[in-house]
């Protein structure tokens, strides 16, 4: 009988323990289904809540049960207990606070105080005092910097080195070009002076144009900067290496673009880029644009920057000039930009740059090509721009003797009268 009544219990023992598997199975689905539903909604802090609230509800193994269902600690489900106990007498700061005060993983610069020290060292070694840096010439990257600081002794990764450099306000950043040269103690006040010859000649309807040229271009089939739409996978191929022996010919794009007119004319060269090639440039603008927009007038200014081929020391510029002024009839005025300056011309900002555009990603494969693109270069300012090839040879090193430089008809301004002077027609042979 004692047997018997021993058996009973422990078959109805074993039933219980059944059954309660089987309810808590169905628990540890339900629990799962309702947090993966809500798990894009929680933060940390309110998932472990949420987690302590269903294990308090389940009763006796609702945090064991809980705990399958989520995959998280247990640790972390008591914790929210604990947590849930205290949120009726918490401040309205402490609600909205994730974890709690002083929580989370200590920085590694509070480990190792040396470390920002160090860092910073490696980065700028030359201002840091540290002239015998080892990564005193080579590039500094963040694996490269985490490697010599684990040789000095500190545990750090590059993903650490990279962290610590942000926190300290450093970036990754490309050299900016902005020394050009020596600058004028008079560089604003000759600005000024620009601007109100400019003024002053749109005033009285006189035409003002900005001439430079723009950087030689290799012709060939050779990559350019830039992107262009293709279809899918079909780049257009082309030549590994960018050699100028490689190329076909050199081309020297030069323009003349009218300030008033938002219009230009660039000549393409084939040979090089003397003076005498920038004043034919600009008789070529006077001869297809300038002279039907500006009917009648004996004036025209030209600025330009003060190096090049229309550079202010160039004599064989000022005879070219003189001989344009014989020519045409024209009163030309000049004004050099100060040293330095270049880039503050007009025709950088406001031409070139848009033709850059126009043929990026497309090789310049010929001197048809190049010319076709500038000529269809336009914005929505309403840029319009035309242009030619001149094939003729403008050979180096011609020079102007002293007597025919004396023999110009060259007027030099009160200010500044190497940036500022004119070119006066000798003879009225318009």
């Amino acid at each position: 009988m004692r047997k018997s009544s021993s058996l009973f219990v422990v078959v109805a023992k074993r039933i219980d323990d059944h059954e309660w598997r089987m309810e808590s199975v169905g628990a540890v689905a339900q629990i799962r289904d309702k947090f993966e539903a809500l798990a894009p909604l929680f933060n940390e802090r309110t998932r472990r809540c949420w987690a302590a609230a269903e294990a308090k509800a389940l009763g006796h193994g609702g945090v064991s049960t809980v705990a399958r269902a989520t995959a998280l600690a247990r640790q972390t489900i008591t914790t929210g207990i604990q947590e849930l106990a205290t949120l009726p007498s918490a401040p309205a700061e402490e609600l909205n606070r994730i974890r709690q005060q002083g929580a989370g993983r200590r920085p590694l610069t509070e480990h190792d105080p040396a470390l920002l020290t160090a860092l910073d060292r490696l980065i700028d070694p030359m201002t840091r005092g540290a002239p015998d840096s080892p990564l005193r010439w080579t590039c500094k990257g963040t694996a490269r910097l985490a490697a010599e600081l684990v040789r000095e002794g500190h545990h750090v990764s590059a993903r650490t080195v990279a962290a610590v450099l942000e926190a300290q306000h450093y970036s990754l950043q490309s050299p900016v070009k902005r020394f050009e040269g020596a600058s004028s103690k008079d560089r604003n006040a000759q600005f000024e002076y620009i601007a109100a010859k400019v003024s002053s000649f749109q005033a009285e309807g006189w035409p003002a144009i900005s001439v430079d040229s723009k950087k030689k271009e290799l012709i060939g089939n050779f990559s350019t900067s830039g992107r262009e739409w293709q279809p899918s996978r079909q780049p257009v191929e082309t030549e590994a290496y960018t050699f100028q022996r490689l190329a076909d010919e050199l081309a020297t794009p030069y323009g003349a673009y009218d300030l008033s007119a938002n219009e230009a004319w660039v000549t393409v060269g084939t040979s090089h880029d003397t003076p005498r090639f920038a004043v034919q440039s600009v008789r070529t603008w006077w001869q297809r644009m300038g002279r039907q927009r500006y009917r009648g007038v004996d004036h025209l200014l030209l600025t330009a920057d003060g190096g090049g081929s229309n550079s202010v020391r160039a004599r064989m510029w000022k005879a070219e000039l003189q001989a344009l002024a014989d020519e045409t009839g024209l009163n030309i005025a000049v004004c050099h930009f100060p040293p330095g300056t270049s880039k503050w011309n007009k025709i950088e900002h406001r031409l070139f740059c848009h033709i850059t555009e126009n043929w990026r990603g497309r090789p310049l494969i010929s001197l048809e090509t190049i010319v076709q693109l500038i000529g269809h270069t336009t914005t929505k300012a309403g840029l319009r721009v035309r242009a030619s090839l001149d094939p003729r040879d403008y050979p180096v090193g011609e020079k102007v003797t002293k007597a025919d430089f004396a023999a110009l008809n060259l007027v030099r301004d009160s200010f500044h009268g190497e940036w500022n002077y004119w070119l006066k027609p000798r003879s009225k042979t318009r």
